[in-house]
């Protein structure tokens, strides 16, 4: 065998152990999984599954269309649920079912699909046992906590033949579904570099002690998959995207969005050749684990993706702050926060092109589940898996660093990729108009992840094959086989 080979081969039996572990304890599915396709003659019977932030929009979308009815709202926080299921009844005239636990959901033989606005370490599992239960899901996004369990929801829908969903709602944009057109059939040349951008200021969210969770809480569900630790305000509502054990940080937050562009852009339909990021928490005095600066970037061989993260105060970047920017030996294309408007420049940076529209993203999954024409989905979730693994990929290479200052010398494919060198070297300039002092401040220089694409694993790492997956809680496992 070669040194090369038996890389491979440790990191596989590293990974393969660790998948087998974390799926230790977890019982069989107790949901009916029919596999013929239902057709909808009226409507479809929705529940929406959180309700305290996006989930809003979820359950207004399906309320204003006419193919769709809420039947049945979610929350583990009771709360939330109840003034939910108030404003569906005002608004339908028929007052929804009420759950805490969404396994009963899932047993409900009234409820045809179900819509997942979740903590993220929730997505992958919620998704799955929908569709073991016979029903369609819709998942926010990212779609996974980790790459192996977005791969296996990925494989759940065509194993259950259901329709599933990525909330990426881009994908349903009008001017942004032309501008990849323009930008594919080569308008603005040979495509090098596509650029994701999420500069979205965040405040440090301070320090809090644990506590008793609220009475109208189920706090044992909330954490699900995720390890048992006390209750803290600091990991609930919202703030949990900052704490490892249940978020990605903003890569994984809105960077999801972006990420999604720049590969879609790229038209690529598997993971990188390698990956690596710098970054850290700089500023903050407080109790969040993920960094507020990352630059990531990843090498596909004859294209790079290079992602930034900026969560301290910033200029827009080519009057970009959260956004993409693709550039093409001809020209380059500018997508901004605003999904529904696209522009295209020349090489000398005239505007040539303008792309104007948006979309209904929750209506495109609404008449995909009447259809049953899986081939209309916007943004099947295969393509929500592909971005999301992008994104876990960059946050495996900069947790697996070592300690080191913006300043330091960086080894491995920064060193390498000039278009990665060239975001680092603005990465020290912000981070020294924050008055960070990038020779005492301490982040992380990434290591370089090498990926085997095909597989979807890391080649030669058995410490970063083990982050492909994590242990789940008893009952709460994501399953190892479908």
């Amino acid at each position: 065998m070669s040194q090369s080979s038996r890389r491979t081969f440790l990191s596989d039996s590293f990974f393969l152990a660790a998948l087998t572990a974390a799926s230790t304890g977890q019982s069989a599915p107790v949901f009916a999984t029919p596999r013929t396709p239902k057709r909808f003659a009226d409507k479809v019977r929705m529940a929406v599954i959180g309700v305290n932030g996006r989930g809003k929009a979820h359950m207004e979308s399906y309320l204003s269309n006419p193919k769709s009815e809420v039947v049945a709202i979610c929350d583990v926080d009771l709360s939330e649920a109840e003034a939910a299921a108030a404003i569906v009844e005002k608004k339908s005239g028929k007052r929804p079912k009420i759950f805490q636990d969404l396994r009963k959901v899932y047993e409900d033989k009234e409820i045809d699909a179900v819509s997942c606005a979740l903590p993220i370490h929730w997505h992958s599992l919620a998704g799955i046992w929908a569709m073991q239960a016979g029903k369609d899901a819709y998942i926010e996004k990212p779609v996974s906590h980790n790459v192996s369990e977005g791969r296996r929801l990925s494989d759940a829908m065509v194993r259950y033949n259901k329709i599933c969903q990525t909330g990426t709602q881009s994908r349903s944009s009008k001017a942004i579904k032309e501008a990849m057109e323009y930008i594919h059939s080569g308008k603005i040349g040979t495509v090098e570099l596509a650029r994701g951008l999420c500069y979205k200021p965040r405040k440090s969210i301070g320090i809090k002690p644990d506590s008793v969770a609220p009475d109208n809480l189920n706090y044992d569900i909330w954490l699900g998959p995720a390890p048992k630790r006390p209750f803290n305000a600091n990991r609930f509502h919202y703030e949990w995207h900052w704490n490892w054990d249940y978020g990605a940080g903003d890569l994984g937050n809105q960077g999801i969005h972006q990420m999604d562009i720049c590969r879609w852009a790229l038209n690529k339909k598997t993971l990188p050749n390698n990956v690596q990021s710098v970054g850290g928490r700089f500023s903050y005095i407080d109790q969040g684990e993920t960094p507020n600066t990352v630059v990531s970037t990843f090498d596909y061989g004859d294209q790079t993706l290079v992602f930034e993260v900026r969560g301290l105060n910033t200029p827009a970047y080519q009057n970009v702050s959260i956004g993409n920017i693709i550039y093409g030996s001809e020209g380059y294309v500018v997508f901004s926060s605003d999904y529904g408007t696209v522009l295209a420049f020349d090489k000398a940076g005239n505007q040539v092109q303008q792309f104007k529209g948006g979309g209904d993203h929750w209506g495109n999954f609404i008449k995909c589940v009447m259809s049953r024409n899986v081939g209309d989905l916007n943004a099947p979730i295969v393509e929500g898996h592909l971005s999301s693994a992008l994104c876990h990929l960059g946050n495996i290479s900069l947790r697996l660093g070592e300690p080191a200052s913006p300043a330091a010398n960086i080894t491995g494919l920064l060193a390498t990729n000039k278009h990665g060198q060239e975001a680092v070297t603005r990465y020290r300039e912000h981070l020294s108009a924050n008055a960070v002092d990038i020779t005492k401040a301490m982040g992380r220089s990434g290591r370089t992840i090498n990926i085997d694409a095909k597989r979807e694993g890391i080649i030669g790492d058995a410490e970063a094959s083990l982050m492909l997956t994590r242990p789940y809680r008893a009952s709460f496992a994501v399953p190892a086989k479908l």
